[in-house]
């Protein structure tokens, strides 16, 4: 009977493993990781396609291979040949990244943070984010506010 039960309850998706679960998957931060990786493997290959098609020929002709790949090889005594190209195009690559993080993202991101760090100093409130209430915020104003209720409520009435 008690297997029967858990199993309707799993069914119906009301246990409490499933319930944890659901709580889980629904977080904001989860959702923000999905987002993120999905951006980031666009992102991918968009810097990928641009290092391929662009800059590797680019740097290809200047050492007259024909890729970045085969640029630069060293060949060792058993016929094996190290590909300095490669790495030089996977450093590229790690270089185009960075650089477009920082110019798109984080620069963006600090001027628009000192500016709305100067309003504040000089007194102007943010059009962006006004400070938030916190739920400890209302949760003690709900409590002021029946207190005061309570002592009106117990003073003498006419």
């Amino acid at each position: 009977m008690a297997l029967a039960k858990t199993v309707t309850r799993v069914i119906r998706l009301e246990h409490p493993v499933i319930n944890g679960f659901k709580e889980f998957i629904m977080r904001g931060n989860v959702i923000d990781l999905a987002v993120a990786v999905v951006i980031g493997t666009a992102f991918t290959a968009l810097v990928t396609a641009i290092v391929v098609n662009i800059f590797n020929p680019l740097i290809a002709s200047i050492f007259k291979a024909d890729s970045l790949a085969q640029a630069l090889p060293v060949t060792l005594p058993g016929g094996d040949k190290i590909l300095f190209g490669a790495v030089i195009g996977a450093l590229i690559n790690f270089l185009l990244i960075a650089a477009v993080v920082y110019f798109v993202i984080v620069l963006p991101l600090n001027k628009l943070k000192e500016a709305q760090d100067r309003r504040r100093a000089a007194g102007v409130p943010s059009a962006v984010v006004a400070d938030p209430t916190t739920e400890l915020d209302l949760l003690t104003e709900i409590r002021d506010l029946l207190a005061k209720n309570a002592a009106a409520d117990h003073g003498p009435k006419h």
